[in-house]
């Protein structure tokens, strides 16, 4: 069985682009009059939680404030969340954002060797299209065969749709493609979904439980790890859910 696609997720995998997120949702609040301030210890416990608005209607859930000023301030999510990525975008078109160590070594290889690539990310197409032009240019929306983003399914991760609407939509069954991931949630997604799954943590990730995954790494860096490698380990037998914990932290 030959491997024919990878599967990238987005923020935390194509790019560590959390920190970008935090502020860009601290800038939302200060624009908009509100006393929020997500620190970086808060906003990693709130990444349990996939999805920005999500993630808002969560943290709002958790205030200690009336139900009726709870019911205003969840109104106020669609509002909040475009004021977040207008910040986010801005941010990325300003050369705010990089690409992770190895990750453009493997998207060429992968492109070089005939293999498709897509994306399953929960995070929006503004957010996504930014990041790409900001990190691979013009080019860099061409390269992926299916983008699929958050919105265009009813359950976002750790729920498989994300990851079976891009497959489906390239017409690669699961067993043919590999998935890249960094969290504990997008692990559990794509592993739902029948990828194996390879994952990289990030600071926002870091210590999860990543035991459904088939390969965990620091991050992509190591060229020994090529497109080759990952798809000769996708193809071997082993044995289910098995762990090659390379990433000592995970």
């Amino acid at each position: 069985m030959s491997i024919e696609a990878l599967v990238f997720d987005v923020d935390g995998t194509l790019a560590d682009t959390e920190e970008v997120h935090r502020r860009a949702f601290n800038l939302a609040f200060e624009e908009l009059g509100l006393d929020w301030r997500w620190e970086r210890a808060e906003y990693r416990a709130l990444l349990a939680v996939t999805g920005g608005k999500e993630r808002l209607r969560a943290y709002i859930d958790g205030l200690a404030s009336s139900a009726p000023e709870k019911k205003r301030l969840h109104e106020r999510v669609p509002e909040l969340h475009a004021a977040k990525t207008r910040h986010y975008t801005d941010i990325a078109r300003q050369g705010g954002i990089e690409l992770r160590p190895g990750v453009a070594r493997l998207l060429d290889e992968a492109l070089g060797a005939g293999l498709r690539l897509a994306i399953a990310s929960t995070t929006t197409a503004v957010n996504i299209d930014a990041l790409l032009l900001a990190t691979l240019g013009p080019g860099g929306l061409s390269m992926f065969d299916v983008i699929a983003c958050g919105d265009q399914v009813r359950a976002k991760k750790p729920a498989p749709d994300i990851y079976r609407l891009a497959l489906d939509t390239m017409g690669v069954p699961p067993e043919r493609a590999i998935a890249v991931e960094d969290s504990a949630n997008g692990v559990r997604s794509a592993v739902a979904a029948g990828l194996w799954t390879v994952v990289t943590p990030t600071f926002w990730t870091e210590g999860s439980d990543f035991s459904g995954a088939g390969l965990v790494l620091p991050s992509l860096a190591d060229a020994s790890l090529g497109v080759e490698e990952l798809t000769r380990r996708a193809t071997a037998v082993r044995p289910p859910n098995a762990v090659q914990a390379l990433y000592r932290g995970a």
